[in-house]
């Protein structure tokens, strides 16, 4: 990890982290999807199920990435990736990232054609139940989210500290032909990557502190994102706790080159992140001050998801003797 991976305090940047596992889960799905005569294909990223930063990596450790299939249904494959910190002076190994991803094989022919992905073989029964189960889980809450297609981050000038406007924050990307595939679309983790940036200039605008990612809430890819086109990532803040900031990130692509296609929403997914002292610790977070009807609901939305997510937590805590 070097200094362009980090930011200001040394910390490496979720973005850059997210990017190096979606290029695993990316390399071993496109294995698996080419590994019987048929049809080429390349997988592409649908989604990616949440995922925790369990602990820091710094400038001048090593990254490992890991990447294994779990499971596959007719036109998707379930790809677990974890990362590995290493401090090669000390020899100090430590878990950063644990993620899950799901990737579908476009044809090499026509992009859009979703091919079939070849059977993994279990070594228990009990495997494919329960794949088949995080599978109808996460295809039933990719629909959940479409219905927020149509909503847009306005900007609002002279916006008062501590509300949604004062830290919303966009950031405008003209697609080139290194961030694509050799078949003309974003890359996810590119994607993920630019969120992630829009994400933490939210967080540091409303703190004014050193900011991290904790964790990342399911991001679903709803189209694919072409070369040519000129996409706008745009966060806004929609929860406060005492000691994190939720943040909501949209991903609107617009073909300029292509009349035929209207804008459209590509992406989308919640960021959770901390502010930490110069020394590293927690520090409480200013809290949000939702105005419109709007930021109430969202507000209550991410209260729901923080206190959901908080109890799930607490459940996987083992109880003391």
């Amino acid at each position: 990890m070097r200094p362009d991976d980090a930011n200001v305090a040394g910390n490496v940047h979720g973005g850059t982290i997210l990017k190096m596992i979606e290029e695993a889960g990316a390399i071993i799905s496109t294995r698996h999807c080419n590994s019987q005569n048929g049809e080429r294909c390349v997988a592409a990223l649908a989604r990616v199920e949440r995922t925790d930063f369990l602990s820091p990596m710094c400038i001048g450790e090593v990254a490992h990435v890991s990447a294994g299939i779990t499971y596959t249904s007719k036109h998707s494959v379930e790809v677990q990736v974890n990362v590995m910190s290493e401090n090669i002076l000390t020899g100090t190994k430590k878990l950063t990232n644990k993620a899950t991803l799901w990737y579908v094989p476009l044809s090499l022919k026509n992009v859009d054609k979703v091919l079939e992905v070849p059977p993994v073989v279990y070594s228990r029964q009990e495997q494919e139940e329960e794949g088949r189960k995080r599978y109808e889980a996460q295809k039933l809450e990719r629909m959940e989210t479409k219905w927020r297609n149509g909503d847009i981050v306005q900007p609002v000038l002279n916006p008062e500290p501590n509300t949604v406007s004062y830290s919303q924050s966009s950031l405008i990307h003209l697609v080139g032909p290194s961030d694509c595939t050799l078949h003309g679309f974003v890359h996810g983790g590119v994607t993920m990557k630019l969120m992630d940036e829009v994400a933490g200039i939210v967080a540091a605008r409303h703190c004014k502190t050193n900011i991290v990612t904790a964790s990342v809430d399911a991001i679903n890819f709803h189209d694919k994102i072409r070369k040519g086109c000129v996409i706008t990532i745009s966060g806004r803040m929609t929860f406060t706790s005492n000691k994190s900031m939720e943040i909501e990130v949209l991903v609107d692509a617009d073909p300029v080159v292509d009349n035929s296609q209207k804008r459209y929403r590509a992406a989308s997914a919640f960021f959770t992140y901390v502010s930490l002292s110069q020394e590293g610790k927690p520090l409480p977070v200013p809290q949000l001050v939702p105005e419109t009807e709007d930021e109430k609901k969202r507000f209550e939305e991410g209260k729901g998801r923080y206190l959901q997510m908080k109890a799930k937590r607490q459940g996987q805590v083992e109880p003391q003797p």
